[in-house]
């Protein structure tokens, strides 16, 4: 009874804090979305809502790792954009975090059912030999730090794995700082209308992510076959 109650519990807070950050995000965040033709406007409008701004765009990155087929390029570009790279990335980097503890404890929860709510059983047959793999944390961080990486799939993949809450905190924590930085610089860019600046980083990006696809899949192919 006491193990159900404190699942219940458990259940309870998560669903909350999604409703919260949800209704933040509907409420306040919709225009940090768009990009701004004015970004001095832009940036006033950030400032005008103070810390709730901030909340709210939490609160819309937290949802697009929720509801993982959502980019989340997009909302990182805006955080650089609207905050700066440094306030950006931390934005980023804590609202993947809480995303991803929701995603991990769902999991934890309801198991598959719960997973195929987002992606088919076929999606996570790539990583199907990370169950029995002694190196689990090592590679799902080298997958997490790797740019082009279905980052936000890994999410769900973890939950069904035998991997700490504690572990999955850090490497989300750690492992997403290159993907998010990439993305901060280049809608720093925008904001400061240095163009050429933030035309090369986000080539640099796109090249690098091809390439960390293009790993992932020989990864993932030569690991299942030693398996």
């Amino acid at each position: 009874m006491n193990n159900r109650s404190n699942k219940i519990r458990g259940i309870t807070a998560v669903l909350i804090i999604t409703a919260f950050f949800a209704v933040i995000a509907f409420l306040v965040g919709r225009p940090l979305v768009q990009m701004a033709s004015d970004p001095d406007a832009f940036r006033d409008w950030i400032d005008d809502f103070g810390i709730w701004g901030r909340v709210a765009f939490i609160g819309m990155v937290v949802l697009q790792n929720v509801i993982a087929i959502i980019p989340g390029e997009p909302l990182e570009i805006c955080a650089g954009y609207a905050f700066g790279a440094i306030e950006g990335t931390l934005l980023c980097i804590a609202a993947s975090v809480i995303g991803s503890v929701i995603v991990f404890l769902f999991v934890r929860t309801w198991g598959m059912k719960f997973v195929e709510l987002f992606f088919e059983k076929e999606m996570l047959d790539n990583l199907k030999f990370l169950h029995n793999s002694r190196k689990l944390n090592f590679f799902v961080f080298i997958f997490t730090v790797i740019p082009g990486t279905p980052k936000d799939m890994m999410a769900y993949f973890v939950g069904l794995t035998k991997m700490k809450l504690s572990t999955w905190i850090f490497i989300t924590a750690v492992g997403r700082i290159p993907s998010i930085v990439t993305s901060t610089i280049g809608g720093d860019g925008l904001g400061e209308q240095k163009y050429i600046t933030a035309a090369i980083v986000f080539v640099i990006t796109m090249l690098i992510s091809l390439l960390g696809i293009a790993g992932y899949k020989y990864i993932c192919k030569k690991m299942d076959k030693d398996n």
